[in-house]
């Protein structure tokens, strides 16, 4: 399917920034689920210093503010044809080796609640395990915005038991290497069936699986990545995949605005899927 996206993210300040150095991972690249037609990531209000690969692979803007600026705008949009392979990655690529995936992080160290989670589910195969695993976050942690923050823990989500598709990656991904399965975070953007106006970028989860290789599941609504989706980086948790992240000077007053749309950019029938198409945090 191909995907028309447009993401601008505007901060207003209520005075000038003496300074600001920001990230930007707003750049999908084309790999084996998706090929990027055309995009540009265009600022206002300050200064793209660089860009580079991440040790991720993540493509990475570096961007920086200094002086009377009150306004900053970043706008990423393009077309991407994104290709339904039932979640299917592959192979891992990269700099950063596998077993690095099961290390945990401060958003997705293990309680006694993830413990027993991952203890809980059954399957003949590590495949069927992810599966199950996907099932029973789906049924146990409610998608309701607002409820937790991009600080959020797996385990205080879990014990919540509710959260948004950011908690939900969280959770799979903290269980899965509970159970010596590599897992990573995936950042990027969704069709969502009758809701071209979104507010937040989407997250989903991925684990190895032994001849199959990466393979995602996204847990908030259910059902493995097809040709819906639109990666745009991955990495250990929300923290290596934030599309903006970075340090300011000063403690001026900040206001968000932020604006998505995601359209098929031809007439085409309406892809097959069941649940929520739900939303992170950015």
């Amino acid at each position: 399917m191909r995907l028309k996206i447009s993401h601008t993210t505007e901060y207003l300040y209520d005075e000038p920034v003496p300074y600001s150095l920001q990230r930007l991972r707003l750049t999908p690249v084309t790999g084996p689920t998706q090929k990027v037609l055309n995009w540009a990531v265009t600022v206002d209000g300050a200064k793209i210093e660089t860009g580079y690969a991440d040790q991720f692979g993540n493509r990475v803007e570096l961007v920086s503010v200094e002086g009377a600026e009150h306004t900053i705008r970043i706008t990423a949009s393009g077309e991407v044809e994104a290709t339904d392979k039932a979640g299917v990655f592959g192979p891992h690529v990269g700099f950063c080796p596998l077993w690095l995936f099961l290390r945990d992080t401060n958003l997705t160290k293990p309680g006694k609640l993830l413990k027993d989670l991952a203890g809980s589910v059954n399957g003949d195969s590590e495949l069927a395990r992810m599966h199950a695993l996907m099932d029973v976050i789906h049924e146990t942690v409610a998608y309701t915005p607002g409820t937790t923050t991009t600080e959020t823990t797996a385990e205080e989500a879990l014990a919540a038991k509710t959260g948004v598709c950011q908690d939900h990656a969280h959770i799979l991904i903290a269980s899965a290497r509970l159970s010596g399965v590599p897992a990573r975070y995936v950042s990027g953007y969704l069709l969502m069936e009758d809701n071209p106006e979104q507010v937040a970028t989407h997250a989903w989860a991925e684990a190895h699986i032994p001849g199959l290789g990466w393979v995602g599941f996204d847990a908030a609504n259910n059902v493995c990545p097809d040709d819906r989706y639109v990666r745009i980086s991955s990495g250990l948790c929300y923290r290596d995949c934030a599309p903006v992240s970075g340090m300011r000077i000063g403690s001026v007053g900040e206001n968000l605005k932020v604006s998505l749309t995601v359209t098929p950019s031809q007439s085409q029938s309406q892809s097959q899927g069941q649940g929520r198409q739900n939303q992170t945090q950015s």
